[in-house]
């Protein structure tokens, strides 16, 4: 399907993502999440002839705009509509055995947002929709119409820290017995009007965190970054660097968690009073903190305001 916006997705956190794979010219390294190929581009360039890129993305429009964007660097580069979730099988296809570097840059892109009729924002009337790869069978109208009242008010409050969740539940619920839930100004006007006057004062939209819900939802967004970190881990070179992007706390918990599992290896229980699993650390976190958009990326990219960056290596 081809759409009048333009893919535009700034680069969030470029340099430091650039910095924290400290590439080398001649190694293997996956883009997960190619989006218009700003961050892909600057691997690519990067690397000589005997170096590979290969830039993943499971949204079409994005598969299109990186093709055009990395034509310049077909050579080197492999541009592959899948989940980054597929690691370990996208590289066996490839015959790809080891890599040296892995990103992803999670959560939504600018073009989806601003991409009316995919069905991202409250800000424009557009059908329900939230896929990030088209072809997918869960669409937001979908949970928005089928899901029961609880399962709703699950999303809401885990994905959307949403502490109005079993009013809007119960307010689509209602509202869609008397006719399908279809668009996204209709969701918005019923997440405002179940959300009490004085708590939508100021600050965001009120229907903010019920959209992004849904979206984590129909995308799986969450179930998707411990298994590629873990994948990742497996297939890296050492000395390797995985850094990944994420923009919500429960994808960041999700991110420092797996980082610290795969840092300390030994799985047993803290009474043994010696090791029996044999696990072995895999990884050393390069950055304790996450590494923030500095005030000038922040001056040109508001959107980057949540955007956090870990980094780790491969022992």
């Amino acid at each position: 399907m081809e759409h009048t916006t333009a893919f535009s997705h700034y680069s969030v956190l470029l340099n430091e993502c650039i910095e924290g794979l400290r590439i080398r010219p001649d190694g293997i390294y996956v883009d997960g999440t190619a989006g218009g190929g700003g961050h892909s581009l600057e691997i690519a360039k990067r690397l000589t002839k005997g170096g590979r890129l290969i830039a993943i993305d499971q949204d079409g429009d994005a598969i299109e705009a990186a093709s055009k964007r990395l034509s310049l660097y077909a050579d080197r580069v492999t541009v592959v509509r899948n989940n980054f979730s597929n690691l370990a099988s996208i590289c066996r296809e490839l015959g790809v055995e080891r890599i040296d570097g892995f990103l992803i840059d999670a959560g939504v892109s600018s073009f989806q947002l601003d991409c009316a009729e995919r069905g991202f924002a409250y800000s424009a009337d557009a059908e329900l929709d939230m896929r990030m790869d088209t072809r997918a069978s869960l669409s937001a109208m979908q949970v928005v119409n089928e899901y029961s009242e609880q399962e709703l008010k699950k999303i809401l409050y885990e994905y959307g820290e949403e502490r109005f969740s079993p009013r809007i539940a119960a307010a689509i619920v209602r509202e869609r017995q008397e006719a399908p839930i279809r668009t996204t100004a209709r969701l918005a006007d019923i997440v405002k009007g179940a959300i009490p006057a004085g708590a939508r004062e100021g600050g965001h939209h009120p229907a903010k965190r019920t959209f992004q819900a849904i979206r984590i939802e129909v995308n799986r967004e969450l179930d998707v970054i411990e298994p590629a970190i873990r994948a990742a881990a497996s297939l890296m070179n050492t000395g390797g660097r995985i850094a990944v992007i994420s923009f919500h706390s429960l994808e960041d918990r999700i991110v420092k968690e797996t980082y610290a599992s795969l840092a300390k290896g030994c799985t047993c229980p803290r009474e043994f009073p010696v090791c029996v699993c044999g696990n072995k650390p895999t990884l050393k976190q390069v950055n304790r903190k996450p590494i923030l958009p500095s005030e000038k990326e922040l001056e040109e990219n508001p959107r980057s305001r949540s955007a956090k960056l870990r980094v780790a290596e491969k022992l």
